[in-house]
C-alpha cells in the first residue's frame, strides 16, 4: 500500500517515496504546449504548490522521473529549461520595505548559485537581470512559476495602508513579465484570491486566468473517479475497524464529508488535504478548516451575520467573484475563493453566466456553523 503524501508540495519526494500520486500531468502537457502566461486562483491546500513543483520537474530535462505518467508516452520532449520559482510565502512582508528586501534577498540566492553580478538593488530590476542572465547562460527560455502571489496582501487585509502598500510592490515586480516574453518559456502564477488583471497583473495583461475554466476544472483536488483509483487500499483496510464499521458504504461517507468543490458547476473534487488527514488519523473531522483559517475571513464573516442565511443558492457573475478594492472588501468573493463556498450550477444567458453558490460538504457546513455560531444543523 502506497503511502500518504500529508504535507509533501516536492513532485520527484513524492514518485521516489513511493507515495501516493494523482496524475495530473496530462495538464501539465496542456499547458506547456498551449498559452504562455496563466493564473489559478485556488483555496489553500488544494495542491496548487505539487502543481507548480511538476510543472517545474516537466523542465528538469529528466523524463524517467515521470515514467508511468501521461505525460511519459507523450510527444513532449522533456527539453531542459531554466525556472525560476518563487513561493511568496516564504517572502517577509510585514512592511513594504521588508518586502522588497526580502524579495531581492531570495532573487540574489539564485544569482550567486548561477555565479551573476546583478548590479540593481530593485527587485523588479534584480528580477530583469536573472532572467536575461538564465537565458544567456543556458540558451533556453525561462520558465517563471509563482505560488501564492497573493500572500503580501492577504496577509494585511485587517490593515489597509500595508495592504496596498504591498500591492504597489507587488505590481511593480509582477509587471516586469511582460516586457520579458522574449525570453520566457511559460509563466505561471497561483494564489487564493484574484485580485488579477485590476489591481496587480494591470501591466501583465496577456494573463489567461484558467480559474473557471471548464477544461481545467480538476487540475487541482482529487476527482471523485480517482478516489477509488489511487485510494481504494486505503478505504478498504478503514473498513475493517470497528470505528468504520457501522458505515455501510464508506467510500460515499468520504464524499459527504470532504468532496463537492466545483469551479464549473460540474466537475466535483475533494479537498485532497481533509482526504489525506482522514486516512491518517482514521476519524472523521474539519481537517481543513482547523488547519488555519485566515482571520479576516473570520472577521468579515462576523461582521456581517445576514450572509449566513444566504448562503444557499446565491448567484454571482464571474466580476462579482473577483474583488480588488481592499477598502470595501465583501464576504461572498472572499468566502468562494478561500473554499467555503463553492460552484454548485453556472446558468448561461446572454452576457455574463450567473455562478450559483453553495457549500461543497459537510465538513465546510460544520466549519460555517462554528464560525457563525449556529451549532450544527
Amino acid at each position: 500500500m502506497k503511502k500518504l503524501p500529508l504535507g509533501l508540495q516536492n513532485f520527484r519526494k513524492i514518485i521516489e517515496g513511493d507515495y501516493v500520486y494523482v496524475d495530473k500531468t496530462h495538464y501539465v502537457y496542456d499547458i506547456i504546449n498551449n498559452e504562455s502566461y496563466y493564473f489559478l486562483s485556488r483555496p489553500r491546500r488544494f495542491g496548487k504548490s505539487l502543481f507548480l513543483d511538476t510543472v517545474s520537474e516537466a523542465f528538469s530535462g529528466d523524463k524517467e522521473v515521470f515514467k508511468g505518467l501521461y505525460i511519459y508516452n507523450t510527444d513532449y520532449t522533456f527539453d531542459k529549461h531554466p525556472v525560476i520559482r518563487l513561493d511568496m510565502c516564504k517572502i517577509a512582508n510585514k512592511t513594504p520595505e521588508l518586502l522588497e528586501r526580502s524579495l531581492a534577498e531570495e532573487l540574489q540566492k539564485r544569482i550567486l548559485s548561477e555565479g551573476f553580478s546583478i548590479a540593481s538593488k530593485i527587485p523588479s530590476g534584480i528580477f530583469i537581470g536573472l532572467i536575461e542572465a538564465l537565458y544567456e547562460k543556458y540558451q533556453q527560455r525561462v520558465v517563471v512559476l509563482i505560488d501564492e502571489y497573493d500572500k503580501p496582501i492577504l496577509d494585511h487585509l485587517t490593515n489597509i495602508e500595508t495592504a496596498e502598500a504591498n500591492r504597489q510592490v507587488l505590481r511593480g515586480f509582477y509587471g516586469i513579465l511582460k516586457s520579458m516574453d522574449p525570453y520566457l518559456r511559460l509563466t505561471f502564477i497561483t494564489g487564493v484570491s484574484k485580485f488579477t488583471k485590476t489591481s496587480i497583473f494591470s501591466e501583465l495583461n496577456n494573463l489567461l486566468d484558467i480559474t473557471l475554466t471548464e477544461e481545467y476544472a480538476n487540475i487541482c483536488g482529487i476527482a471523485v473517479a480517482d478516489l477509488s483509483k489511487y485510494f481504494s487500499e486505503h478505504i478498504d483496510n478503514l473498513a475493517t475497524l470497528n470505528n468504520f464499521k457501522n458505515y455501510k458504504n464508506l467510500h460515499n461517507e468520504i464524499l459527504s464529508w470532504y468532496d463537492g468543490y466545483s469551479w464549473d458547476g460540474c466537475t466535483r473534487v475533494i479537498n485532497p488535504f481533509s482526504l489525506l488527514t482522514f486516512f491518517i488519523q482514521k476519524r472523521f473531522a474539519s481537517f481543513w478548516y482547523a488547519s488555519g483559517t485566515p482571520k479576516f475571513i473570520i472577521d468579515l464573516i462576523k461582521k456581517d451575520p445576514e450572509v449566513y442565511i444566504n448562503l444557499k443558492g446565491m448567484a454571482m457573475t464571474e466580476l462579482m467573484l473577483d474583488f480588488a478594492d481592499f477598502s470595501a472588501l465583501e464576504v461572498e468573493p472572499l468566502l468562494f475563493q478561500s473554499g467555503y463556498l463553492t460552484v454548485k450550477e453556472i446558468i448561461f444567458k446572454p452576457g455574463a453566466a450567473d455562478y450559483v453558490l453553495g457549500l461543497p460538504n459537510f465538513e465546510v457546513n460544520e466549519a460555517i456553523n462554528l464560525i457563525f455560531g449556529q451549532g450544527r444543523n
